[in-house]
């Protein structure tokens, strides 16, 4: 069954299922066949951000790709699971109702986040971060961007006043370009769509308010997780030297990188990713 409210022409509508996995309906994109690899989106984003790399990973794989709790096209039961430890406890439940055991998580930005720490809880062979989003805010807005998200989350009518202030192309162009990437129009599209959805903003925010990357990489990690690492130098949303630092600090990681592309790099160049990712995927153990 499709949600209502996906748009006719969403990438893999076909191919969306609902999932009633307590405390969220889930819409989870299920395609190809092989061994199961889960990929997950950053804040603000939604499961169409791998339409591009999803086609050349399902020769050999069968993916997996939910939108987040709150955002894209998923409903959410539980405002207050939108942290990093609850959704990664929401995802294993998932995964669970699925009968899905995934070789290797896929994460963009946040999602790379929240791939290490279901690490901890499910038995992967591998976790691929994408521009992941380890480190926190720098300086002032390392204080008062936490702050903020949290007003705005609890404040009242804010989602609508920002999706119907925010959901312009021009503005959403403006912020797409503030990422260093470079969509086409097509892209553009679909991430005003997410814009001018209430919900989906509602979801973005208190995500932003919950989310606390800084005591994730304080945890010690017990389970060495093979772990690939992979940045854009143009990336002006998380800099590479993010991963590169957070690869120093993690027991098993491999740090690629990717000359001039941005924060959406998966979206502007999925060759040249899918070109990183699959002879690493190759090379993990099976069974």
């Amino acid at each position: 069954m499709v949600f209502d409210r996906i748009p006719p022409d969403w990438p893999y509508r076909d191919r969306a299922r609902r999932i009633a996995s307590p405390p969220h309906d889930w819409c989870v994109v299920d395609a190809g066949e092989g061994p199961p690899l889960l990929l997950l989106h950053g804040a603000g984003g939604s499961g169409h951000s791998f339409r591009k790399l999803i086609p050349l990973l399902t020769p050999h794989y069968r993916v997996i790709v939910p939108d987040l709790p709150g955002q894209g096209f998923t409903r959410s039961g539980a405002r207050g699971r939108y942290g990093i430890d609850p959704m990664a406890e929401d995802i294993v439940a998932l995964c669970r109702k699925l009968d899905l055991s995934p070789l290797a998580v896929i994460g963009h930005s946040a999602g790379a986040a929240l791939a290490l720490r279901l690490s901890d809880f499910l038995p992967l062979k591998g976790v691929i971060g994408i521009n992941a989003a380890l480190g926190a805010f720098e300086g002032a807005a390392g204080v008062l961007f936490p702050l903020l998200a949290r007003v705005l989350a609890v404040t009242p009518f804010i989602p609508h006043v920002v999706a119907r202030l925010w959901g312009h192309a021009a503005t959403v162009n403006r912020l797409l370009d503030s990422t260093g990437s470079r969509l086409d129009p097509e892209g553009q599209a679909q991430y005003l769509t997410l814009v001018r959805d209430a919900a989906h903003v509602d979801g973005t925010l208190g995500m932003m308010a919950q989310w606390r990357v800084d005591e994730l990489m304080a945890q010690p990690r017990p389970v060495a997780t093979p772990t690939l690492l992979i940045a854009s130098t143009g990336d002006m949303a998380v800099p590479a030297r993010v991963s590169r630092d957070a690869a120093r600090h993690l027991k098993v990681a491999t740090y690629a990188e990717l000359p001039d592309f941005g924060h959406l790099v998966h979206e502007e160049a999925p060759e040249a990713v899918a070109e990183l990712i699959l002879p690493w995927l190759d090379a993990l153990p099976r069974g």
